[in-house]
């Protein structure tokens, strides 16, 4: 492999000759072969809007000059397309996620590529951005006009936010508005199907498909929300604090002026953060909306597990539902069909909870919040960004393949929810405010106990006694009582018949 020779505060290293990375990206690419997995793309293309709202700031400020402000952005458009002409980011980019904790290696990587690239579209060599008399004439150093007014301490934290906000805007609120409307769709369908409720994973009083569906609406619902707190949570930008947050070697307006180009250019509530050492020295921000994403997971994982159970089947479980047929279930059992769909979104959850667990360490005092900066930045941004991709994925594989998949998608088995509510012993409920607790209690005991429905043994039992009125019963009144749909709603004291 043909190398150039490249050079840092530290001295000469060898480079491969073309990459657009200079000497303190290839110093920690052999510092760090951790996990050949490097900092997600995301962040790059954020740095990438980060570092040209930068060059128009100092430009603003009359930090830089309109020709090195120019080019800055320029490159920076190049950057944020992923490096089209160049082979794409990552070749450029393969530093690894367990870095340096501050995310300096990726900050200096970011530096080094845009200064290359401008060097390129000046006709220099790559190499060539620190070079005395290329500079003399004008030419973009690294750290002195693409870094300039910042450090790594703000940027990345910056960069890390930017990344979240744009996946969650882009991709996850979009995804999460697409499950919402199914299920809201179904529970409009279905809410004339009446169906046995269950609690502890017994029989209990009637409900209706449709108010089951639509308790999964409202938590996605609120699942959106809940990300768009999330946005309000990140948009706060640490940029402007340089290396503890005290600002130095930036001009004050500096930070304002970034964060209100970055919410020009992407529509996110971006501003400058309030207090630069509590957006740099700790992550809180990044927790909590973690924690946001987990609560969704954890929601999912409720909608995928309760279809599942109530799929079960399809002849000796619940069977209510019928889920589509999406592959074979067994390599040994002809015939049988498994909720993988279900199984895929609910390993999805198990992933997000882990990575929540991840951030949430990852900024624990001691471990990575220590004095004056958190340093546990990249591991922090890559978990963050796989449980917004995650999360996306797996709401349209649940709409798309399961909710309204092949054949119709998601189905009821009316006739199955219609039969089991007949055989429940919970239907004795409505009677008590009729007969009261003791008797229908009583009833449902000796119903079990004789194989009869809770109808057929009020029918034998119950007509003939008087209400708590002192109304004598009728078998019509027993019907009326008993009736599924009656029970999916607040009823008069006396009971669903009526006085």
């Amino acid at each position: 492999m043909s190398t150039r020779t490249e050079k840092d505060s530290m001295g000469p290293m060898e480079v491969p000759a073309d990459v657009l990375y200079g000497a303190s990206t290839q110093r920690a690419v052999l510092n760090f072969p951790v996990s050949g997995r490097p900092v997600p793309e995301a962040v790059i293309r954020a740095y990438a809007l980060l570092k040209a709202a930068c060059a128009r700031a100092n430009l603003a400020l009359r930090q830089i000059d309109q020709s090195r402000a120019d080019a800055i952005v320029k490159a920076c458009a190049e950057l944020s397309a992923g490096l089209p002409s160049r082979g794409g980011i990552a070749r450029h980019f393969p530093i690894d996620i367990f870095q340096t904790g501050s995310g300096t290696s990726t900050n200096m990587n970011a530096n080094e590529v845009i200064a290359n690239l401008v060097c390129i579209a000046r006709g220099r060599p790559i190499g060539s951005s620190k070079d005395p008399a290329y500079l003399k004439e004008g030419g973009v150093h690294p750290n002195d006009h693409v870094n300039m007014g910042q450090s790594s301490n703000d940027t990345f934290p910056t960069a890390m936010h930017l990344a979240a906000a744009l996946a969650i805007k882009n991709d996850l609120i979009p995804a999460v508005r697409k499950i919402a409307g199914d299920l809201e769709s179904k529970a409009r369908a279905w809410d004339h199907i009446v169906k046995i409720g269950r609690t502890h994973l017994q029989d209990a009083t009637p409900i209706r498909l449709g108010q089951e569906f639509s308790g999964y609406a409202s938590q996605m619902r609120h699942a959106e929300e809940r990300l768009t707190r999330a946005l309000g949570t990140l948009g706060e930008l640490a940029l402007g604090g340089t290396a503890v947050g005290t600002g130095i070697n930036t001009h004050r307006d500096f930070g304002r002026l970034v964060a209100a180009d970055l919410a020009k250019t992407t529509g996110l509530p971006l501003r400058e953060a309030a207090n630069h050492f509590e957006a740099q020295h700790a992550k809180d921000a990044f927790v909590e909306a973690s924690g946001l994403l987990k609560t969704i997971a954890v929601s999912l994982s409720k909608i995928a597990n309760d279809i599942r159970w109530m799929g079960s089947g399809p002849r000796c479980g619940i069977g209510e539902l019928r889920l589509p047929a999406v592959q074979p279930g067994s390599s040994i059992m002809p015939g049988k069909v498994n909720p993988v769909i279900c199984e895929s979104v609910i390993m999805v959850c198990c992933q997000v909870v882990g990575n929540d667990a991840t951030i949430h360490t990852a900024n624990f005092g001691g471990v990575g919040s220590i004095l004056d900066l958190c340093v546990a930045l990249p591991v922090m941004a890559a978990a963050m960004l796989d449980s917004i991709h995650l999360l996306g994925r797996a709401c349209h594989v649940l709409t798309d393949n399961l909710l309204a998949g092949a054949g119709g998608g998601l189905q009821p088995d009316e006739g199955r929810c219609k039969g089991l509510i007949e055989g429940s012993l919970a239907m004795c409920t409505s009677l008590v405010p009729v007969i009261g607790y003791d008797k229908s209690a009583a009833l449902a005991y000796e119903a079990f106990k004789e194989g009869k429905t809770i109808r057929q043994l009020a029918y034998e039992t119950v007509v003939g006694q008087t209400d708590a009125r002192g109304k004598p019963i009728t078998r019509e009144d027993i019907d009326g009582y008993l009736d599924p749909s009656s029970m999916t709603e607040p009823g008069d004291s006396a009971g669903p018949g009526g006085g």
